[in-house]
């Protein structure tokens, strides 16, 4: 069994190729210019799939080989709390939230077309970055905002980058030895978009991320949490109308609005060694930002068992890592130094907490598209849909590879934990 992921932006379209029988990547890429060199999200479709069947690059035979595609799409809102095979009816849902994404469901929607389009005999099934988040109670979703705008508009904390979330909170169960519901995590998604989650008996009861990826931590280019009133404020001071003060908030302010030059925190660590005092602020604002969310979710949860960092940032950067967990030891976060510093490649399974910490500390690299994978190849073997809730085998030695644990990401979003 062939899938193809599919994960279509305003601009670009990345795209795996996994061979299910041999759980192995068979080829990725991306393509980019989409409304420069491709005029829309069907040519650049063409293109991948010509890439894919002809020339020297072939890697299939013909298109047939191909039993499913698996396509990412950001907001689900609340009609979808799982993955979900693509028909009309479903199409229509993911439309009709659309504003509460306009960023981002608006070319998930263009991809989903186009790829109806180019491979019309193949089953197109939708993964949701929110599905892993709808199981948070209502005192964690709701706003104190009028109800009304709740039950007219959908206005509530959805989360988003549910999918990284999972594999990890999955993985560090097993890492734990522990089954998902018996374990207790704070999981910290740190790449230019950052969220936190914390995740109860293996489901998600909070996260940083709400009504739309704009909240929460510091990230590259958003602001995260910020006064409400700011917005008010600089609309009377300067003008701005609705698009322009989201663009700033969105792509203008973060790590970026701090320094006035970097969001890459690469650049921002070599200028602040160099003397940059907004880069050193920069380092300290996030730093800071980040340890207050864990120890509102160490108080949300009470007891866990681990904290895990995963994404670019979360991944390779032990210095942020070091700075995040900087004297927690009294809350029973002990991270070994050596460790931590060790863990940089992105690539491998890392601890690197003290053995007599209380709370252990892991490195996880994310593997999204794995999730994607398994829920498509789920639904096509009709082991989960949104109501009975397929429970996978996240033992099964057939996964297992060289790390600290297996590589198998486990349950699905929406199974009984």
């Amino acid at each position: 069994m062939i899938i193809l992921a599919l994960n279509c932006g305003s601009s670009s379209v990345k795209y795996q190729l996994y061979s299910w029988e041999e759980r192995r990547v068979i080829t990725k890429g991306m393509i980019e210019r989409i409304g420069q060199e491709y005029p829309d999200h069907k040519t650049a479709l063409e293109q991948i799939i010509d890439k894919l069947t002809t020339g020297s690059s072939a890697v299939l035979k013909s298109l047939s080989e191909i039993s499913a595609v698996g396509h990412r799409v950001v907001h689900g809102g609340e009609k979808f709390k799982s993955s979900v095979l693509i028909d009309a009816e479903v199409l229509e849902a993911i439309k009709s939230v659309k504003d509460l994404a306009p960023l981002h469901n608006p070319p998930n929607i263009a991809g989903i077309e186009a790829a109806q389009q180019v491979m019309p005999n193949i089953s197109h099934i939708a993964v949701f970055d929110t599905a892993f988040h709808q199981t948070m109670p209502e005192h964690s979703y709701l706003y104190a905002v009028p109800y009304e705008w709740y039950g007219m508009y959908g206005v509530r904390r959805y989360g988003f980058h549910g999918t990284s979330h999972l594999y990890v909170s999955r993985r560090a169960a097993v890492l734990l030895d522990k089954k998902p519901a018996e374990a207790n995590l704070i999981t910290m998604h740190i790449g230019n978009g950052v969220s936190i989650a914390a995740i109860e008996k293996g489901v998600s009861v909070d996260t940083s991320m709400g009504l739309t990826p704009l909240e929460g931590a510091v990230m590259g280019t958003r602001s995260g949490d910020i006064d409400p009133a700011i917005i008010l404020f600089m609309i009377e001071k300067e003008g701005f109308y609705v698009d322009e003060i989201g663009s700033i908030l969105n792509k203008k302010s973060g790590l970026l609005g701090i320094t006035g030059k970097y969001f890459d925190r690469r650049d921002i660590d070599r200028a602040a060694a160099e003397g940059d005092k907004r880069a050193q602020l920069a380092i300290e604002i996030e730093a800071y930002r980040l340890r207050k969310y864990l120890g509102a979710y160490l108080a949300a949860l009470g007891h866990v068992d681990a904290i895990v960092f995963t994404a670019g940032a979360g991944e390779r950067n032990w210095g942020l890592r070091e700075r995040v967990l900087h004297e927690m030891g009294r809350f029973g976060i002990k991270i070994d130094h050596k460790r931590n510093e060790k863990a940089r490649d992105g690539e491998t399974e890392s601890l690197i907490s003290t053995d007599d910490s209380p709370v252990k500390i892991f490195v996880i690299p994310t593997d999204e598209e794995l999730v994607f994978i398994e829920d498509v190849v789920a639904i096509l073997q009709g082991r989960y849909d949104m109501h009975t809730k397929f429970k996978y085998s996240f033992e099964d030695p057939k996964y297992k590879k060289k790390g600290l644990g297996t590589r198998e990401s486990g349950l699905r979003a929406g199974d009984e934990v």
